[in-house]
């Protein structure tokens, strides 16, 4: 395999960004179809990884799974008319199909609450059947003009939640209840520090009364939209009819909201934790837990070697951790390191002859210390209790990485109070978390944009950013009731 060189951080960001999903073969561009990307063996595996522990955490909030139609008549867009605003540049719509001209043309699914709404109005009729709580794992199409791996492809794949309820109120529980959802799996599974908030008017979904998301930090210094849950009010209830009788007797319009992540999780992962070295994955979204790598330099030692590390392999899989032996002939040891280096293996295992002897073995962890000669810090451990150990290990290098991303948050999140700072944080393609305060108005938002590429990512929960304060806006010097949150954003 010949290996993939990968450009430094600090040289070129984006290359970088590009090379680790190379390095890491995560992912590479279609080609054939424009602005499609085809997720590779190793990609895949993140995400389904992903996937699992999202699926049940909306299992356990009471949410079940469904499939909808990929195809869209267009007369459902059209109905609600911010929603046809919003994604009519990034329809892609099928016109012909067996040899003739459709009567009606279908889009492809750009997200799915007009086909949702049509089908509510016929499984909703009473209070009773309220509240209707729906997810669909889907692939969608966004017709993006400019396309990066993970990050903005034409199509890619998410989760869709799409509920139905009786009251506001209700709606609005479910929309904060969500976001935490998203929340949780960021911090305790993803390792990375997220921010939680409102999006402004000119932010929020098409169609949508309120929109809140959580925001994550990248290296670089910019924003990255991680997950969003969206307060749709009656809009969609009153376009597709969807009523319901209530206990009075009286029929209403449901309330819904809808709320989603994608693949752009595995971008976002890529660029909080990943080093000069490739990818660094957390333990709890590794495919691969422990990579065994056999060391023996004649044909004798072979048998004995490879016999250990199978059976010390199926030791670790009883355990609960997943484990590669690299026991490939034509592959030298070096070589082997370099490959699972980049596809970021929190652990590797290198067991020889004199290992065996020893009933030990020598691992390295995916972000070890250097030594005083430069070299990365080997550890051994004994072969008794070694799952044991090597969960330590892993729950170790999990925590180590959100501690390592909240520290990168904090050192690179800043309070601004006046324009010509503000103007210095993102000048020279600069960026970080910027903390100031705005009038509430669009036409000073997109005034602040057009001048230095810096957006409001959210209004941020008082948990989640600093104590509410009036103020005065940057920009123009009015009443600000808050300080909201910028950055350059992907």
């Amino acid at each position: 395999m010949a290996q993939q060189h990968i450009t430094s951080r600090a040289d070129d960001y984006a290359q970088w960004y590009q090379d680790v999903i190379a390095g890491g073969q995560l992912a590479e561009a279609a080609g054939v179809v424009k602005g499609c990307m085809v997720i590779r063996p190793h990609g895949y595996a993140i995400w389904e990884k992903m996937q699992a522990d999202l699926d049940r955490r909306f299992k356990e909030t009471g949410h079940e799974n469904a499939a909808f139609p990929l195809l869209i008549p267009m007369s459902f867009i059209t109905k609600e008319a911010e929603h046809v605003e919003g994604f009519a540049p990034e329809l892609a719509v099928v016109t012909q199909a067996g040899g003739k001209e459709l009567e009606e043309p279908y889009a492809i699914r750009p997200t799915s609450e007009t086909i949702i709404g049509h089908f509510f109005s016929k499984w909703i009729d009473s209070h009773r059947d309220l509240p209707l709580l729906i997810n669909q794992w889907a692939n969608v199409m966004r017709w993006e003009l400019r396309t990066r791996l993970f990050l903005r492809t034409s199509e890619f794949l998410w989760q869709e939640g799409h509920t139905a309820h009786a009251s506001h109120a209700e709606a609005q529980e479910e929309v904060a209840r969500m976001l935490d959802v998203y929340r949780d799996f960021a911090h305790e599974v993803m390792a990375m520090p997220v921010i939680r908030g409102v999006k402004t008017a000119n932010e929020r979904f098409a169609g949508a009364v309120e929109t809140r998301c959580i925001e994550a930090y990248m290296q670089d210094g910019k924003a990255l939209q991680a997950g969003t849950s969206h307060d749709l009010g009656q809009n969609f209830g009153k376009a597709f009819d969807v009523t319901f009788q209530n206990a009075e007797g009286q029929r209403e319009h449901v309330w819904q909201t809808s709320w989603g992540v994608s693949t752009r999780l595995v971008g976002a992962l890529i660029m909080t934790h990943s080093d000069d070295e490739g990818l660094v994955l957390p333990p709890k979204l590794a495919p691969i837990h422990v990579v065994i790598v056999p060391i023996y330099r004649k044909d004798e030692e072979k048998a004995e070697v490879l016999e250990a590390a199978h059976r010390i392999a199926s030791e670790l899989r009883d355990d609960g951790l997943a484990v590669k032996v690299d026991d490939r002939d034509a592959v030298k040891p070096g070589a082997k390191y370099y490959e699972w280096e980049r596809k970021g293996v929190p652990v590797r295992i290198e067991l020889g002859p004199r290992d065996i002897a020893d009933n030990a073995v020598m691992i390295k962890r995916r972000l070890a210390e250097i030594d005083e000669r430069g070299k990365p810090i080997k550890e051994k451990l004994s072969m008794d209790g070694l799952g044991v150990a090597l969960g330590k290990v892993l729950d170790e290098l999990q925590s180590g990485l959100f501690t390592a991303a909240q520290q990168r948050l904090a050192d690179n999140t800043v309070h601004v109070d006046s324009w010509d700072d503000f103007v210095d944080v993102f000048k020279d393609g600069g960026s970080k978390f910027v903390y100031a305060h705005w009038d509430g108005t669009q036409e000073t938002e997109l005034a602040i944009k057009n001048e230095t590429k810096a957006t409001i990512r959210c209004l941020p929960y008082a948990e989640d950013g600093p104590a509410a304060e009036a103020g005065t806006c940057i920009k123009t010097g009015k009443p600000s009731a808050q300080r909201v949150l910028f950055a350059k954003n992907y």
